[in-house]
């Protein structure tokens, strides 16, 4: 009995190492690499959890243009990588041809629905949390005047403004809110010289919080704006600590979240497709609170923000989806 037990047990333990061997997870960064202290290093935030709690490494990939994408993709899927993540909707091109040829690979992408079999799309309700920020922004801002900076201009980065914009002008009607893109091809992600004189040019025309959603070119936002006197809003990732006392929040898209479903699904085989939207509700996006901004927010502005979270889960605020519908009421 005890030898059969012990028999078992080792069948189980060599099962259980070659299902964990049979998955070879990877993810593709978008343009601004991995450690762009925003969307592409919060979805490698969600590999390393997975690799920490699994013991399973990764392979992972840093593009430098838009023409590597195809070929990047094509060579995980050729070299049995499965699932392989896409960070960023600029994807969505390449992973519509690559998922054809390569049926049996599991693919998941962020921030883009691409329609195949093989497919899960991972969308984020932006709007939410960038309202809850904009509660935020308004009850800290001494002169009325707020701003947005942007990167590409998108309709998706769009969708933070008009969120933002919202929670702005619910707060303080009277308020003012400028806004700017940083520019029109994927370069606009990676110029934080250029969000810098964007912010320092809305600080001139009485703005005192301003939002960047614009990868790296935000730390080149968050950065003027402590020069300058005002206060930053970080994005995607916490980025609070960019500069400690200064960051009055930071919203949280919490891009690790679906990378590390996707690895974590496909080792329980319990990987799915289709369409998925994370909003309040489902934990993928909020707002950041730490030891860095404790000092800026009062309990006034707390508990704004918390019930303005309260009633979006609820369905008592229903925030406007410029991808939806591009004309932004706010």
């Amino acid at each position: 009995m005890k030898r059969t037990l012990l028999s078992f047990l080792a069948v189980a333990a060599m099962s259980a190492t070659a299902l964990a061997a049979d998955i070879k997870p990877a993810i593709i960064y978008d343009l601004g690499g991995k450690f762009d202290k925003s969307f592409n290093e919060a979805a490698f935030n969600g590999a390393e959890k997975f690799k920490t709690e699994t013991g399973i490494e990764y392979r992972d990939f840093e593009i430098s243009n838009d023409s590597q994408r195809e070929q990047a993709l094509s060579r995980f899927a050729r070299d049995g990588n499965n699932p392989i993540v896409m960070a960023g909707f600029s994807w969505g091109e390449a992973l519509q041809k690559v998922a054809a040829q390569y049926p049996e690979t599991n693919f998941a992408i962020i921030d883009m629905v691409v329609d195949a079999p093989n497919v899960r799309s991972v969308v984020y309700k932006e709007q939410e949390g960038s309202y809850l920020v904009g509660v935020m922004a308004a009850l800290a801002s001494k002169s009325g005047t707020v701003s947005f900076v942007g990167g590409m201009d998108i309709p998706l980065i769009r969708k933070f403004a008009c969120g933002y914009k919202g929670g702005v002008m619910a707060t303080k009607p009277e308020g003012k809110v400028l806004e700017a893109m940083t520019g029109s091809t994927p370069d606009a992600w990676n110029d934080p010289v250029k969000g810098g004189e964007i912010t320092k040019s809305q600080i001139d025309q009485g703005s005192d919080v301003i939002y960047a959603a614009a990868g790296g070119t935000g730390i080149g936002v968050l950065q003027a704006a402590a020069d300058n006197g005002a206060l930053g809003i970080g994005v995607d990732s916490n980025q609070n600590g960019q500069q400690p006392g200064k960051v009055l929040t930071s919203m949280l898209k919490r891009v690790d979240v679906a990378v590390y479903n996707a690895f974590m699904d496909a080792k329980d085989d319990k990987f799915d497709y289709g369409f998925n939207v994370l909003g309040l509700k489902e934990g993928g996006v909020d707002y950041a609170m730490d030891e860095n901004n404790a000092p800026l927010v009062t309990d006034e502005m707390k508990a704004a923000v918390e019930a303005a979270k309260a009633d979006i889960i609820a369905g008592k605020i229903e925030v406007h989806d410029y991808m939806s519908d591009e004309a932004c009421p706010y």
